[in-house]
């Protein structure tokens, strides 16, 4: 879950130096990250977050329900994209699987084509979101989501009250709009970002007028807004590692996203 780039700037560019070993730790297990981690079950998001700091303790994530409203925040409007993959994108073995999800592939996709057209230089592709996306919440607990693209059940960490091992505290920057909480912020959506962090890269995927850190096309978008800031160029090992490293400051987190996005 990603914190606002300009508090974590210096420790992302220290620790950008570090090349991970693309796809050798697919399977590794999350022992020194920046926020609480961990395998992400079929049902249960990911990732909580910290900003960068000494290592902490993992513990187990958390999925809740809520009666939390649905950002309405408007943003510039983008084409509509489709909750299904139309039939000219060539589907990956990945996909035809079930491995990733119909939806989540289109999301992942429609995020990358909307990024070719207005910042050609990131050069990000649909897999490192998709790697995101399976850490942070196992593609949305596999897709669950309207046709829309919004999830059934929507995803929260932990409260950030400094209860938990590992997490720092974090005082509520929404009002309770995002996250359900007036008193503490806690990560939102299938991609896990703090409110604070939402409102300054919140993207519309999928066209309807709003930005919605619930919805599986807003999100993805969203999280390639993120991952390509301050111009960095994805195609190039060292600024997809950079890039990473503002989710989480791990390397082994790194790996893992890069190990997942290498199998897709």
């Amino acid at each position: 879950m990603p914190p606002n780039r300009k508090q974590t700037r210096n420790a992302v560019l220290v620790a950008a130096g570090l090349i991970p070993m693309v796809g050798s730790l697919l399977g590794a297990s999350s022992t020194a990250t920046d926020h609480y981690a961990g395998p992400a079950p079929v049902n249960v998001a990911a990732h909580g977050q910290v900003d960068a700091a000494p290592a902490k303790p993992a513990v187990k994530p958390v999925v809740q329900k809520s009666t939390a409203p649905k950002s309405t925040t408007k943003t510039p409007k983008t084409e509509p994209q489709k909750a299904l993959v139309d039939t000219d994108i060539a589907v990956p073995e990945s996909v035809s699987s079930g491995e990733v999800p119909k939806v989540n592939f289109a999301a992942y996709h429609a995020a990358e084509d909307m990024m070719g057209k207005t910042d050609r230089r990131c050069n990000i592709d649909w897999k490192l979101i998709a790697g995101i996306g399976r850490v942070e919440s196992h593609h949305a607990n596999l897709g669950d989501t309207d046709k829309h693209g919004t999830l059934r059940d929507p995803i929260y960490g932990p409260t950030l009250n400094g209860s938990l091992s590992g997490n720092r505290v974090v005082n509520d920057t929404d009002g309770g709009q995002l996250d359900d909480d007036a008193s503490y912020d806690r990560a939102v959506g299938p991609m896990q970002f703090l409110p604070e962090t939402w409102k300054h890269y919140e993207a519309d995927g999928n066209g309807d007028g709003k930005s919605d850190p619930q919805n599986i096309y807003d999100a993805a978008l969203t999280t390639a807004h993120y991952l390509c800031d301050e111009g960095l160029d994805l195609s190039k090992a060292g600024d997809r590692t950079e890039a990473i490293l503002r989710y989480n400051n791990s390397m082994e987190y790194v790996n893992k996203v890069l190990g997942f996005a290498g199998s897709y």
